[in-house]
């Protein structure tokens, strides 16, 4: 049976264990059950304090015909290094003593408290993930979307796995194809520091109130590092361009038709040096199911992940669900 999650470290893998007491790992797990794409994608340590540098090869060595007595040039390949920094998400929250005490002092009880703080960054990371931009907003980490925000090979060569959905307005939307694994792309952390939500109970503190009342409380710490690294563009597709407004019409976007030309833009063997995941809104993912069942011979079916529950799935390729995946996207353009 086909697993999802069975060859590299997810987010709750590497908190687990960094943290042997398994407190960060039941952060970790509330983490997920709100947001798919962190149990599917991969944690490695960056080589850098800030990040991580990574070699790619640009171009391959060219080999040359001879004839009999007669010699041929030496070839090489060329590589580039990409240098993909982290960010750093932060936020405090507080609880009275007084609802404290009242709760039976339970650690239980204020990570409860704390869930909506959880929840927010969680969401916040999610949006980075997919629309965060250094070159805008140098404090976040770079997303996937500024990477392949072009459909002109001209201007970069990821636009060569950009697909166009048909759509020209503002209410756009995108479905992205991602491979991944070590050698194709996967999250990453500063060298040094651990993965994840880290939460630090800063204890008992004089408080202030909106107005510089004092009262007694106890305040958490939640902080994450989180970066993005992509090695090889090649593994990653983006079905740019999917005009939310026209799927509730008659000539909506051929879904599954883009689709299948995203895996198809995959190198071949993509499945077997990492992990393809079909990412989408809940929009999207409904109006697809809906063409499906208008078509059921169009393919999709249960996949069992590796631990026991079903996603849908489309070719033996798993689709989650990313409410971070904007319905007001852009035109990306030609």
């Amino acid at each position: 049976m086909a697993t999802v999650n069975a060859n590299f470290p997810s987010l709750v893998d590497v908190t687990t264990r960094l943290d042997p007491d398994g407190s960060l790992a039941a952060v970790a797990e509330l983490l997920t059950q709100t947001n798919e794409i962190l149990m599917d994608m991969p944690f490695f340590e960056g080589n850098l304090p800030t990040g991580h540098k990574g070699t790619v090869r640009t171009s391959l060595p060219a080999a040359a015909w001879r004839l009999l007595n007669q010699g041929v040039p030496a070839g090489k390949s060329t590589t580039a290094q990409i240098v993909d920094s982290c960010g750093i998400l932060e936020n405090y929250s507080v609880v009275d003593e007084v609802l404290y005490n009242l709760n039976g002092q339970s650690a239980e009880w204020r990570l409860s408290e704390d869930v909506a703080f959880i929840e927010g960054i969680n969401q916040q990371m999610a949006t980075s993930m997919f629309y965060g931009n250094s070159s805008l907003n140098p404090e976040q980490p770079q997303g996937f979307a500024p990477r392949y925000s072009t459909r002109n090979v001209a201007n970069a060569e990821s636009a060569q796995n950009v697909l166009h959905g048909g759509g020209s307005s503002t209410d756009n939307t995108s479905i992205w194809l991602i491979v991944w694994g070590k050698n194709t792309c996967h999250g990453i952390y500063p060298k040094g520091s651990k993965a994840g939500l880290q939460v630090e109970d800063l204890g008992k503190k004089t408080l202030f109130d909106a107005a510089g009342g004092r009262y007694q409380g106890y305040e958490t710490q939640y902080q994450w590092m989180p970066g993005y690294h992509v090695r090889d563009w090649r593994y990653l597709v983006r079905i740019a361009n999917i005009d939310v407004s026209d799927l509730s019409t008659v000539s909506p976007a051929n879904l599954i038709r883009l689709m299948i030309r995203a895996i198809n833009l995959l190198p071949s063997g993509a499945r077997t040096i990492g992990r393809p995941v079909f990412y989408m809104n809940r929009t999207v993912k409904s109006w697809l199911e809906i063409q499906t069942v208008e078509n059921p011979r169009l393919g999709l079916h249960e996949l069992k992940t590796g631990d026991g529950e079903e996603r849908t799935a489309f070719r033996g390729i798993p689709i989650s669900v990313c409410d971070a995946i904007l319905t007001t996207e852009a035109t990306v353009p030609a």
